[in-house]
């Protein structure tokens, strides 16, 4: 059976067969769901909890 991942960004379950591993050079991996997420956490380098469309998201800040 395939392995479901969760998206490192925004924790939404990831669909076997789709998605984005990204490695950084120390090791780490990090899923994505899509490259909205990929591009919000690694290029912006947005916090998830702001980011309202994420299941990480605080409502009334940190």
């Amino acid at each position: 059976m395939p392995e479901r991942r969760i998206c490192t960004f925004s924790g939404e379950e990831i669909e076997p067969g789709t998605g984005m591993m990204f490695v950084r050079r120390d090791g780490s991996v990090m899923w994505f769901k899509n490259s909205k997420a990929r591009k919000n956490m690694i290029k912006l380098k947005r916090n998830s909890r702001r980011v309202k469309w994420t299941r990480h998201f605080v409502k009334g800040g940190i």
